[in-house]
């Protein structure tokens, strides 16, 4: 059984709770939508899945129904115990903490698992990133977030929504958005659409560059990025480096692909050259 939005309403009037705007809440209050995103996030019984943001567990309980082994994690305190009531009984390990700040290895182990989340606007693109950068144990997403944002997680060059973030999940993963989500089906209703972005760990990096220096020139670049990029990355960047790497130096941050940055970090880097 998953939560309605009578269920969500009535949740929230028993306990004298109010969506907080300064967390990004915004309630699922669909069962078709949830067990929708159960069946994209492709987990099945037994497998671990970490949920972030559980907020009243209209997700969680749809998880928990195709029998994955779910840890749900919520920051709000005055959510938690609401939480904890509506998933007893279905074997959903609930804890209270912020997704930013978690010891993740302490709470994931050497296992695999399933990322599947509702994600504020606020939070979403740095938690996604920082998740691929530290968390191995999470080796596939699948997030909801505001269409602009998904759109940014997924974009490669040609794309409007092309930029740093988008290298690092190239570099880390493969991502695609396999669908939307109507803002009707929230309580509050937001202002803004949603989508579905699917995240697929590598099992390697994209390229073989020092990270370091990989990204220390995707930032400036994009910090730049209306710049030709041997303006931009003045004084990161010979112009040989160019050159080696085959990037044209009149090029803008956007047009180069997570391969072209990785040729020209490492070209560029103060290490060993490239073979």
């Amino acid at each position: 059984m998953t939560l309605t939005r009578h269920d969500i309403t009535q949740l929230l009037t028993a306990h004298g709770l109010r969506p907080r705007r300064a967390l990004g809440q915004h309630f699922v209050a669909d069962p078709n939508t949830v067990r929708r995103i159960a069946r994209l996030a492709e987990v099945g019984a037994g497998d671990r899945v970490v949920e972030i943001g559980a907020g009243l567990g209209s997700l969680t309980l749809a998880l928990a129904e195709i029998g994955a082994d779910v840890t749900a994690v919520e920051v709000d305190r005055h959510l938690v115990p609401v939480l904890r009531e509506v998933v007893s009984g279905t074997g959903v390990h609930v804890v209270e903490g912020d997704a930013l700040a978690l010891d993740w290895p302490a709470l994931l182990g050497d296992e695999r698992w399933t990322l599947v989340a509702n994600l504020p606007y606020n939070v979403a693109t740095p938690l996604v990133a920082d998740l691929l950068d530290d968390v191995p144990a999470i080796d596939r997403m699948l997030v909801m977030v505001q269409r602009e944002v998904g759109e940014r997680l997924a974009a490669v060059v040609g794309d409007e929504g092309y930029g740093a973030v988008s290298v690092k999940v190239a570099y880390w993963a493969d991502a695609s958005v396999v669908g939307s989500v109507p803002a009707s089906v929230f309580v509050p209703r937001p202002k803004v659409e949603s989508v579905l972005v699917r995240i697929v760990r590598r099992g390697s990096p994209a390229v073989d560059a020092p990270y370091d220096r990989l990204f220390e020139l995707v930032r400036a670049g994009f910090a730049e990025r209306r710049k030709m990029l041997r303006r931009a990355l003045g004084g990161l960047v010979v112009p040989a480096a160019f050159e080696a790497a085959g990037v044209r130096p009149e090029a803008r941050a956007e047009e180069l692909s997570v391969e072209d940055w990785g040729r020209l970090a490492a070209w560029s880097d103060t290490g060993p050259s490239p073979s």
